[in-house]
């Protein structure tokens, strides 16, 4: 069995039976992959993840960054991570400097809530590191959806936090992927579909789905030469720990 440690709940196609909702933390979906679902946004209902994402922070202001954190924090009950959050410089659709006080702003809510934090990164290594060294890295940090290189990998281990493996490991170009997944230790590593988006190959053009964390799997295990076996063992119980809300 394989830990999903990320995906679009809401928007993944095919089986929802046993599907994790807000009050079923320990749900299943697909071939027995324990999900946690991202479809906590600015909504009353909060479901598995409070998330104001670097790509919705353009909704918000310097201001109005702590009342929002403050408003996701009243379900906290419901709540078993806090993200995915974090800063996204290849895209344009939220200023920086906004980005950077909501990023920092989630990080306060982790800490004071004892929850995980999930890390969006894109481009955006060097203050990503910067804002986590100023604010506290929270005992349980988890960069979802890693692409960086066994440089920024090292970084993520040193402070002690998770790297979460998605199909972008599979991908051809992807060999600095691999080479960081080389490099990570057994009990830090996660998986991850992101689906319905990055499915894997053989599997890229299509929906992806928590069932094709097989073929993640299989990469990591080829990259690290054990058995697939083995990658599922570990990863899954490292998701136990990552995110203990979901085993409650």
């Amino acid at each position: 069995m394989f830990a999903d440690t990320s995906t679009h709940g809401g928007l993944v196609e095919g089986p929802t039976t046993g599907y994790l909702g807000a009050n079923d933390p320990s749900g299943l979906i697909g071939e027995g992959a324990l999900v946690i679902a991202q479809v906590a946004q600015l909504q009353t209902q909060i479901n598995s993840k409070a998330d104001l994402s670097q790509t919705t922070a353009a909704l918000a202001t310097k201001s109005d960054a702590a009342q929002t954190t403050a408003a996701l924090a009243t379900k906290a009950d419901a709540v078993v991570a806090i993200g995915e959050c974090g800063l996204d410089y290849y895209y344009n659709h939220s200023d920086r400097a906004v980005q950077r006080d909501i990023f920092a702003a989630q990080i306060a809510l982790a800490h004071q809530h004892k929850l995980p934090l999930v890390i969006h990164t894109r481009e955006a290594w060097d203050e990503t590191f910067e804002i986590l060294n100023s604010c506290g890295v929270p005992d349980r940090t988890i960069f979802h959806c890693f692409t960086g290189s066994p440089v920024e990998a090292k970084k993520c281990l040193d402070i002690g936090a998770y790297l979460s493996f998605s199909g972008i490991v599979t991908f051809k170009k992807a060999q600095e992927i691999r080479d960081a997944a080389k490099v990570c230790s057994a009990d830090k590593m996660l998986v991850e579909t992101d689906s319905p988006f990055l499915a894997p190959v053989p599997h890229r053009g299509k929906s992806n789905q928590p069932a094709f964390l097989v073929e993640v799997g299989a990469c990591l295990a080829e990259v690290r030469n054990v058995s697939v076996e083995e990658i599922a063992r570990q990863t899954t119980q490292n998701a136990t720990i990552a995110f203990p809300g979901i085993a409650a």
